[in-house]
C-alpha cells in the first residue's frame, strides 16, 4: 500500500502519518541515544579542555579553551532541555539547535590547522549523519552546515594552505558516503520496523484469536472434550464438558479417559467412524463418570493435528431430557389418560406380538372384549364425572385380576380388552378364559358409591381364543366382538365365547342391510293394514299398518325377516321416512276416494329418535298431503324409551301431542318401567301385547293381568287396545272388562294398501261417521 512506500532518497515513509508513527514509536529509545550524545560530548569535550591547559600561555590556548567551554556549556544545556521534551519534534529542535551551535564552535577549534583538526573536519559531518537520530532533511542540512563551517574555519586564516582542493573534495566524498550510508541505513530501519509492526501485528492477533478460541473454547454451552487420540486421555474440556459430567468445583475432566465415561461397544462404533473418516456424527451414546447420573448424549468427534500430537476433539448435545420426554410422549401415546391403562394402539402392538409368539410356541391366546352395561345412563343421570370415576374404578379391579403376562387395555368409551396366555393344549376347553371371564364377572358385582350414589358396574363379555377362532388379530378381535353383541342380546351381565354360527348372523345382517338400501331405492318396502275394531260396536275404528318386503326372491317378508336394519341408524331414518310418506298418501287416497279410514298410528323406531326434527319433519309431510293432525298418531315401545334418546324422545312425543297427534304405548306390561313412562311421557293409549290375549282363556295369571290394565287405563282416562284377538270368547272376556278396542286375525289379517277400500265397503267402513277414537296404526315389527 502507498502508506508503506520509502522515499526514493531520503529512505524515510512518504506517508507523513506512517513516518509520524515510526518516529514517535522510536521516541524513548531516540531520547536516551540524544542525552547520551549530549552526555558523551559532555565528558570527551571535558577531557579535551583539560588536554588544551598544556598550550596554556600560547595564542591557541585563548581560541582553545573558550570554543571547548562553549561545546560542554551547549552540551549541558541540550542534555538538560531534553528533561522537558515530550515528542519528537521538540527533541529533534534540541538536537539541530546543538549541531548548528557546536559546529560552530568547532569550525573555531579547526582553524589551528591542526591534524585533529584536519580528522575532524571529516568526522563531525558523518556523526550528524549517521548519530544524530534525526530526520533525513535535517541530518543533511546539519551536515552540510557543519562541513561549510569547518573548511571556512580550517581554510580561511591567510595564508590558505596548499591543500585546500583536495581538503574541499574529501569533505564533500565523506559527505556523499556517508549520505549514502544514511539512506541506505534509514531505509533497513523503517523496513525493520515495518517487518516488526507486522510481526508484532500478527503475534497480538494470534494471541487474540488464541484467546479468543480459549474463552469460546470455555464459555461454548455445548460440552466440548479434547483427548489424546492413542490412548483416550482427556487434555482439555471446557466448563461446560464439566458442568455435564456433573464435576464437583476444583475436579478436572482432565483426571479420566474416555474409556471412563463411555462404554467398550460404544467407543468401538466411534472409532470405526474415525477411522474410516476421520469424523464421528451424530451418534447417541449414553456417558457419564463412574458413580455419577449417567446421561444420554448426541456426540460428533473430529481427529485434529495440534502441536505435532493426534488429537480427538469431541462434542456432545445433551439428550438427556429430551430422551425422557420422548418417553413420556410414548408413553401417553401408549396410555389411556383416564384411566392409566395400555391404549388402542399399545392393545393392538402388544396383540400383535403375542400371536406372532403364541404362533411359534404353539401357546394360546385369549382375547375378551368389556363392555359396561348401561354405562350411557350412569353418564346421563350423575355427570360424566361419575363416568370417569367409575371407569377409573373398572379399570383398577381389572387391573388387580389379571396375570403377570396379560394384557388390560382401555379401547375408549366404556370398552375394555384383555389379552390372556391361557393352556398349549389346543385339543381341550380353555378353562383360564372362562375362569378370567367369571372373575371379571365376579370382581365387578360389588356397588361404588359414584356422585352420592351407589353404582354396580355390570358388564357383557366377548370372548374368542387363537388359533380356534381365528388366525390373525383382526379375525380374532372381530370374533370376540361379535361374540360380545352375542352376550349383550342374550340380556347382558354375561360371558359368551364366540362360536360360527355368529359369523354367518353378522354376514346376513350385512346382506340384510345392504338389500334394504337397495328396496328403498327401487320401492320395495310397503305398509299392509290390519283393522282395529270397537268391541262395544263391532264398528271399524281404524287400522294398524304393519311393515312389508316385498323381496325379489324371497317373497313378502314380515318385520322379523329384516328387524336388524334398525341397527343402523341411517337405513332406520330412512325406512320410518319411506314408510310414513308412503302411508299418508295411502290415507289422502282413501279420503279422496270416500272412505273414513280413521287415524293412523306411525310406529317411531330407536333410529328415527336420533334424527334431528323429526316432529317438524313428520307434520311437513302431513301439510304435504293435505291431512290433518287429527288423522295420525305415533305408537312407541318401552324398548324405544328406553334407548338412550329419553330426552329427545320425551321432546319428539310432546311436540307431537301438543299438535293434535296422539300418542300409544306398545306392548304395555312387558316391560320393568311402564308405569314410570306412562307418568314421564304424554301417552294417549296402551295397548296390551299379544303374549297376554292369547292365554287369557286358560292361564288365570294373564287374565288377571289384561284386567289390571284395562283397569289402570280406565282409571287415567287412557284408550286401552288388546292385540292378538283371534277367537270370540277373548274378544268377549276383553269386551266384558271394558276393554275398548281389539285388533287380530278373529276380524282379518294384515292386507295391503289396495284391499282397504274394499274391506271399508263391505264392512260398513265406507259411510262411517268419524269417531274420536278412531285408530290407524303403522307398526315396524
Amino acid at each position: 500500500m502507498w502508506k508503506h512506500r520509502l522515499n526514493a532518497i531520503g529512505g524515510e515513509f512518504v506517508s507523513v502519518d506512517r513516518e509520524r508513527a515510526f518516529q514517535d514509536e522510536r521516541f524513548p529509545e531516540t531520547l536516551r541515544h540524544a542525552r547520551l550524545i549530549f552526555l558523551c560530548a559532555i565528558l570527551l569535550n571535558t577531557l579535551f579542555l583539560l588536554s588544551d591547559w598544556r598550550f596554556a600561555g600560547q595564542i591557541h590556548f585563548w581560541v582553545a579553551v573558550p570554543a571547548r567551554a562553549g561545546i560542554i556549556l551547549l552540551s549541558l544545556a541540550s542534555l538538560l532541555a531534553t528533561w522537558k521534551v515530550t515528542g519528537f519534534g521538540r527533541l529533534q529542535g534540541v538536537m539541530v539547535t546543538w549541531e548548528i551551535l557546536v559546529a560552530g564552535c568547532v569550525a573555531v577549534l579547526c582553524s589551528s590547522r591542526s591534524d585533529i583538526a584536519l580528522f575532524v573536519m571529516l568526522l563531525l559531518p558523518a556523526i550528524y549523519m549517521i548519530v544524530m537520530p534525526t530526520r533525513f532533511l535535517w541530518s543533511l542540512t546539519t551536515s552540510a552546515i557543519a562541513s561549510t563551517a569547518l573548511v571556512a574555519g580550517y581554510l580561511l586564516p591567510p595564508p590558505m594552505p596548499s591543500t585546500a582542493l583536495g581538503i574541499c573534495l574529501a569533505v564533500l566524498l565523506s559527505n556523499v558516503a556517508t549520505l549514502l550510508f544514511v539512506v541506505r541505513s534509514n531505509r533497513l530501519r523503517r523496513l525493520e520496523w515495518t517487518a516488526t509492526q507486522a510481526e508484532r501485528r500478527a503475534n497480538a492477533e494470534l494471541a487474540e484469536s488464541r484467546r479468543l478460541f480459549e474463552t469460546m473454547f470455555k464459555a461454548a454451552p455445548i460440552p466440548i472434550v479434547v483427548s489424546r487420540a492413542d490412548d483416550g486421555q482427556i487434555v482439555d474440556a471446557n466448563d461446560a464438558a464439566s458442568c455435564f459430567y456433573g464435576l464437583d468445583d476444583g475436579e478436572k475432566l482432565t483426571r479420566y479417559t474416555i474409556r471412563d465415561l463411555v462404554d467398550g461397544p460404544t467407543r468401538r462404533v466411534i472409532q470405526a467412524e474415525l477411522d474410516r473418516s476421520g469424523t464421528a456424527s451424530e451418534i447417541e451414546i449414553a456417558t457419564g463418570v463412574s458413580g455419577r447420573v449417567r446421561r444420554d448424549a448426541l456426540l460428533s468427534a473430529v481427529i485434529v493435528e495440534m502441536d505435532g500430537a493426534t488429537r480427538v476433539i469431541s462434542s456432545l448435545v445433551d439428550m438427556t431430557s429430551r430422551k425422557a420426554v420422548e418417553e413420556r410422549i410414548r408413553l401417553a401415546a401408549q396410555r389411556d389418560v383416564l384411566t392409566g391403562l395400555p391404549n388402542r394402539a399399545l392393545f393392538q402392538t402388544t396383540l400383535d406380538a403375542a400371536l406372532s409368539k403364541a404362533e411359534a410356541s404353539g401357546q394360546r391366546v385369549g382375547l375378551i372384549l368389556i363392555d359396561l352395561d348401561a354405562f350411557k345412563e350412569v353418564n346421563d343421570t350423575l355427570g360424566h364425572d361419575a363416568g370417569d370415576a367409575l371407569l377409573k374404578e373398572v379399570a383398577r379391579r381389572l387391573g388387580n385380576i389379571i396375570g403377570e403376562h396379560d394384557l388390560v387395555a382401555r379401547l375408549g368409551g366404556d370398552e375394555f380388552v384383555i389379552i390372556a396366555l391361557c393352556e398349549k393344549d389346543r385339543h381341550q376347553p380353555s378353562r383360564r378364559i372362562h375362569a378370567l371371564s367369571r372373575a371379571i364377572l365376579e370382581v365387578l358385582k360389588p356397588s361404588m358409591a359414584v356422585s352420592g350414589r351407589v353404582v354396580s358396574p355390570r358388564a357383557s363379555l366377548g370372548l374368542a381364543l387363537f388359533p380356534e377362532h381365528a388366525a390373525n388379530p383382526t379375525d380374532l378381535f372381530t370374533n370376540a366382538d361379535l361374540a360380545l353383541y352375542a352376550a349383550k342380546a342374550a340380556g347382558r351381565n354375561r360371558a359368551t365365547l364366540f362360536v360360527p354360527a355368529l359369523r354367518a348372523d353378522i354376514e346376513h345382517r350385512v346382506s340384510v342391510a345392504r338389500e334394504m338400501r337397495s328396496a328403498l331405492e327401487v320401492g320395495g318396502l310397503i305398509p299392509y293394514y290390519q283393522p282395529k275394531i270397537g268391541l262395544a260396536t263391532g264398528e271399524i275404528i281404524g287400522f294398524e299398518a304393519l311393515a312389508r318386503w316385498q323381496h325379489p326372491s324371497r317373497g313378502l317378508l314380515a318385520p322379523a325377516s329384516f328387524s336388524t336394519v334398525f341397527d343402523d341408524a341411517e337405513i332406520g331414518v330412512a325406512v320410518g321416512t319411506v314408510l310414513a310418506r308412503q302411508i299418508f298418501a295411502d290415507l289422502a287416497s282413501w279420503i279422496a276416494q270416500g272412505y273414513d279410514p280413521g287415524r293412523v298410528f306411525l310406529n317411531l323406531s330407536s333410529a328415527q329418535f336420533a334424527q334431528e326434527n323429526l316432529a317438524e319433519n313428520l307434520i311437513s309431510d302431513l301439510a304435504a298431503v293435505g291431512l290433518s293432525h287429527d288423522r295420525i298418531g305415533v305408537e312407541v315401545t318401552e324398548t324405544v324409551l328406553l334407548g338412550g334418546h329419553g330426552d329427545r324422545v320425551s321432546a319428539v312425543l310432546a311436540s307431537l301431542h301438543s299438535a293434535g297427534v296422539r300418542v300409544a304405548l306398545d306392548d304395555f306390561g312387558t316391560g320393568y318401567a311402564s308405569l314410570t313412562h306412562l307418568k314421564q311421557y304424554p301417552v294417549d293409549e296402551i295397548k296390551i301385547d299379544r303374549s297376554f290375549v292369547r292365554d287369557l282363556e286358560r292361564d288365570p295369571n294373564d287374565a288377571a293381568i289384561v284386567t289390571a290394565v284395562v283397569q289402570l287405563g280406565q282409571s287415567l282416562g287412557l284408550n286401552v287396545t288388546a292385540e292378538g284377538v283371534e277367537t270370540e270368547a277373548q274378544a268377549a272376556f276383553l269386551r266384558e272388562q271394558g276393554c275398548a278396542y281389539a285388533q287380530g286375525y278373529l276380524y282379518s289379517k294384515p292386507m295391503p294398501q289396495s284391499r282397504v277400500p274394499w274391506f271399508l265397503k263391505h264392512h260398513g267402513g265406507a259411510v262411517a261417521q268419524p269417531k274420536s277414537a278412531a285408530t290407524t296404526e303403522l307398526k315396524f315389527a
